[in-house]
Formats: C-alpha cells, sequence, structure tokens
C-alpha cells in the first residue's frame, strides 16, 4: 500500500510555541512515516493555487527534527526548515502526479482536519483511484457551538460531512467520537468502517526542580470557554478571601485563545489572586513536565473533550489529576483520576482544598491507583492503523460498489438526520 500523507498543517504550526493535540498527531505520523522500514509513503502539503504536491522525505525529516527539538526545549529555530519545505513543495507537482498514475493501491492519510472543508483536492485523489483515510479529532464545534469561534460550527459542520461522503474508512481518537460521529454516517448505504485508535503519549523528560515551598496546582491547555478556566480563578478567588496568602497556588500553562475575555480580565485585573495565580503562557514539553511533575495534580474541569491529552500527559508522568467526568476523559483516565461535574463549584473546591494538604487521603489513593495505569502508545495507535490500511481495498472495493457516484456528487454533502447531534 503507497501511503499519500498530508503535513501541510505541520509546515504551518511548526513555529508556534504551542502545538495543539492535532499538530503534535501529524508530527507523530510524519515521524513514522519518515523510517522507510514503515512502507512506501509520499508526503504532500498544499500550495497555494496549485493545490497537493509531494515533498522530498529528507526535507520533511529534517522538518520533523527541528520541531520535536524546537516543542521540547524551546531553543531550536524551525524557520530554516519551513523555508525548505515551502520552496521545495512546487515542484513537487509532477512528482505526485507520476505518483497518481501507477497502479498499485494508494491511500491518503490526513490527520488534521484541514481541507475537509473544502474537499476538491481530496476529491481528485480519490477521482485517481487514491482512497481516502481521515482522522476524525472531535466534533465540539457541531455539538457544543457555543465554545467555539464565530463561524466554526457550520465549518465543521461540513469537514464532517465531506469525511461522511468522502471517507473509505475513518480513524478517531476515542469511542466517544466514534458515537458522535456515527449519525452523520448514516446517508451512506455502506457506512465506512470506524476504527478507535487512542493517541500515543510520550512524557517528556523533565528538568529536576527543587521542592515547591507551596503546594500548587497546574491546568494546561489554550484559554478558552470550553476549558473552563473560570471556574478555577473563581474558586481561587474565593480562596484568597478565605485562606489569604496561605491558599495553594495556582499554574496556568497555555496560550490565550479565543472568546476568553472574563478570563482575562481576572488573570490581569483581579487583584485578589494576585501572588496565587500565575499565568506563564506557552511553554516547551520539557518546562511543562517539570511543573507538572511538582503540582499536587492536573486539573481539568473542561465542558467537552475529544480526548483530553493533557490528562493522559500528567498520568504519564504520575502526577494525579481531578478532571471533568466527561466519556473521553474517562476513556483516557480509566478509574485513576477523580471526576467532577465541570459545574458543580463546591465538589472542586473541595477537591483541592483536600489534595493540597500533605496528608490528603484522596491523593494517596490516586497514586495507588495510578501505579496501573498504561500509558498509551503511539505503538498501538499505529497497529491499529495498520490493520485498517490492511483491510482498505476490500472496503474500499464495497463502499464504491455499494455508491459509485459519490465522489463525483461534490455538491451533495451527507448531513445528520434531524434527530441527530447539533
Amino acid at each position: 500500500m503507497q501511503i499519500i500523507l498530508d503535513v501541510s498543517r505541520l509546515i504551518e504550526s511548526a513555529q508556534r510555541s504551542s502545538p495543539t493535540g492535532i499538530d503534535r498527531v501529524e508530527l507523530a505520523y510524519a515521524k513514522r512515516w519518515c523510517s522507510e522500514s514503515r512502507g512506501p509513503c509520499t508526503f504532500v502539503a498544499e500550495v497555494p493555487i496549485l493545490g497537493l504536491a509531494a515533498l522530498p522525505q529528507a526535507i520533511v525529516a529534517e522538518l520533523v527534527a527541528a520541531i520535536e527539538e524546537s516543542w521540547a526545549h524551546g531553543q531550536r529555530s524551525t524557520a530554516a526548515a519551513v523555508r525548505r519545505a515551502k520552496l521545495a513543495a512546487p515542484f513537487g507537482r509532477g512528482a505526485l502526479a507520476e505518483l497518481l498514475r501507477r497502479p498499485a493501491p494508494k491511500a491518503f492519510l490526513l490527520v488534521s482536519h484541514r481541507m475537509l472543508d473544502r474537499p476538491g483536492p481530496i476529491e481528485a485523489l480519490c477521482r485517481q483511484g487514491c482512497s481516502f483515510v481521515p482522522l476524525i479529532h472531535d466534533l465540539i464545534p457541531v455539538q457544543h457551538p457555543e465554545y467555539a469561534r464565530p463561524g466554526q460550527a457550520e465549518r465543521h459542520r461540513h469537514r464532517i460531512a465531506a469525511t461522511a461522503r468522502l471517507a473509505d474508512a475513518i480513524v478517531v481518537n476515542s469511542a466517544a467520537t466514534a458515537a458522535e460521529l456515527d449519525p452523520f454516517l448514516s446517508a451512506r448505504a455502506i457506512p465506512p468502517p470506524v476504527a478507535v485508535a487512542p493517541l500515543g503519549v510520550l512524557a517528556p523528560e523533565a528538568e529536576p526542580q527543587p521542592p515547591a515551598p507551596r503546594p500548587y496546582f497546574v491546568v494546561l491547555g489554550t484559554i478558552e470557554p470550553r476549558k473552563n478556566h473560570l471556574l478555577l480563578l473563581n474558586l481561587w478567588r474565593q480562596m484568597a478571601a478565605t485562606l489569604g496568602p496561605q491558599a495553594p497556588r495556582l499554574v496556568v500553562i497555555g496560550r490565550r485563545g479565543w472568546e476568553n475575555e472574563n478570563v482575562i480580565d481576572m488573570l490581569e485585573r483581579c487583584a485578589a489572586i494576585d501572588g496565587l495565580v500565575q499565568e506563564t503562557g506557552p511553554l516547551p514539553d520539557r518546562e511543562v513536565a517539570s511543573i507538572l511533575r511538582g503540582a499536587r495534580a492536573l486539573l481539568f474541569p473542561s465542558f467537552a473533550e475529544g480526548f483530553g491529552l493533557p490528562l493522559a500527559e500528567a498520568l504519564a508522568l504520575g502526577v494525579p489529576v481531578i478532571a471533568s467526568d466527561l466519556p473521553a476523559l474517562r476513556e483516557v483516565g480509566g478509574a485513576v483520576p477523580d471526576y467532577l461535574d465541570p459545574l458543580d463549584g463546591a465538589a472542586w473546591r473541595n477537591a483541592v482544598a483536600d489534595y493540597a494538604s500533605p496528608d490528603s487521603q484522596a491523593r494517596r489513593a490516586q497514586l495507588v491507583r495510578l501505579a496501573g495505569w498504561k500509558t498509551p502508545g503511539w505503538s498501538e495507535h499505529f497497529a491499529i492503523l495498520d490493520r485498517v490500511l490492511d483491510a482498505l481495498p476490500r472496503a474500499a472495493a464495497v463502499a464504491r460498489q455499494a455508491d459509485p457516484g459519490r465522489v463525483a456528487t461534490a455538491g451533495r454533502a451527507a448531513s445528520a438526520p434531524e434527530d441527530g447531534p447539533r
């Protein structure tokens, strides 16, 4: 099977100091297929106006190495590697065209959500005999438009519709995502197979840190309404009033996102939490790991998640987690974390007060449970993907026989049934 892997998002996100979970997944896929032992792979990137074009493997390998170093340590610049990738891409149109003319079976892997809302390049590959396998990370903008930026709900609905119409198989990161996706696939005569492949987690090496003089907690992720930072900031304002300087500290790690005016106002203007709440902004992975290791717990009060990488990363470092009671987070954490309703402020206040205590029974009990937790690995994820790819020729043939015109009907996007997710 000839793999065609899109790395367009990786080129765009390479210079970010705070990569998203999707960025990390595309990096893991690119790293895997940079090894020739993984079988034939052609890396492609989208070139403005021209469309998709092939990239030399050596240039992608250089980009992967630069990104890994930059995201881990925050020291190496990725600018040169990104520039070489962008300069090389326009010259790869012919190489991709030649590849597509070969009769061997081919599969196009798209592990970001790029292009799904404007699927012309994907349709072109499908018409030339490529099977299409996307990785869907979540349906949050569709299911919870109140947490998305303006216009994102409709844009994501188009992505899911294109997935439902064009995919020969689909990979998802959790059974929770699979359940939310299922109603959108019902318009197909034979829905594509959906494989649940949990994402891998690599716990970075942490810088040694002296013991913290005061107990502290960490919240990790982009500052946006869905992450529910406001609950924690109000909780810390209450603790400042009742405990004063004896209250534990809160470290807020992550870039500032969107629709977050109330949270930013509190971070910048609430005098009550001065000295108790520290906003660090985005940090390199190694520094994040060092801060997490000294924390009493990671706090994860999110309203909606497709997987929950911060939870997995904390547990991989041996750090307890207090998390929202969401299906996707329970899939990742199993019985280890303490799960709370993200709206139950009193429960979060009580849990933080308990975990801050040096003799916390709840924290000690979680550490016992944590000893039996298995960190999800990329090898397990790719083993599931390989089974999907092995079965792909037959699955694609069956799907095209059942609906031979689906690729040609670019304007007719499948949508959810009337009683399906909104």
